[in-house]
């Protein structure tokens, strides 16, 4: 059965970290998925959490903290209860520029994967547009880092895929047995949501959503999450988006 879980980075701007946690909980979430932020003091995180009635089975781990504090992101995975890890994004500097440089990262990647998974987690990457532009042979990034790194697995967001200039459908295909999870959210008509980054809200958008859960039934996907990268009303943004999601899962 899929889950609809909520990332909570949409709501980073919150006011009082319990106070989302139970409004999430009043409109109909039951999962979050975490990020550094809940990481600091999980033990604290666990309480609230428990307090609102959530539970929190993926989160989002720098490569930096994979790596260097390998012992501690287990930990913390353990103490709030995943059974996922993803290593969600590289900022500019860091992005490989060519295929060794994807390879590279693969492997690196491909190394995580088995300390994670001796520790009883999935572990896979998440991605944003960048790893969809093509490379100075030609290559996609993503293709790269996927062969490069032939265990892990790969939480899609479907809405940054577009974004990249490329086909959901295709990608969804092509890598369907390596799919674990999948980043739900929306992408304003243009000219619309300037003020959110273009965003929209799940349902509000032009993104195909029913026709990519229907598709994503057919891979081992059994978690979504909604997100939005800069909501101006959070509270709007997860009703609007949990009530979309809800219909689209049927």
């Amino acid at each position: 059965m899929t889950a609809i879980s909520f990332q909570l980075y949409s709501a980073r701007n919150a006011a009082k970290f319990s106070d989302l946690l139970k409004l999430l909980s009043g409109v109909g979430y039951a999962h979050v998925e975490g990020y550094g932020a809940q990481y600091d003091v999980p033990e604290e995180t666990v309480e609230a959490l428990q307090a609102a009635g959530l539970t929190m089975p993926s989160g989002h781990f720098s490569l930096q903290m994979l790596e260097d504090e390998t012992d501690r992101a287990i930990n913390v995975a353990k103490t709030l209860g995943m059974s996922r890890i993803y290593c969600p994004y590289l900022d500019e500097s860091e992005r490989p520029k060519n295929t060794q440089g994807w390879q590279e990262l693969g492997q690196r990647l491909q190394a995580i994967w088995e300390q994670v998974t001796a520790a009883g987690f999935v572990f896979g990457w998440h991605n944003h547009d960048f790893e969809f532009h093509r490379l100075p042979d030609g290559r996609i990034p993503m293709d790269v880092l996927l062969e490069a790194a032939p265990s892990i697995s790969w939480e899609a967001d479907i809405a940054w895929i577009v974004r990249g200039g490329e086909d959901p459908f295709e990608w969804i295909g092509k890598y369907q047995g390596r799919l674990s999870a999948a980043h739900v959210k929306d992408i304003a008509p243009a000219g619309e949501c300037i003020d959110e980054d273009g965003w929209a809200d799940v349902g509000h958008g032009i993104m195909d959503w029913q026709g990519l859960v229907n598709r994503l039934k057919d891979t081992p996907v059994d978690l979504l999450i909604v997100e939005h990268d800069n909501p101006k009303d959070i509270e709007r943004f997860a009703r609007r988006a949990f009530a979309s999601l809800s219909k689209f899962i049927g």
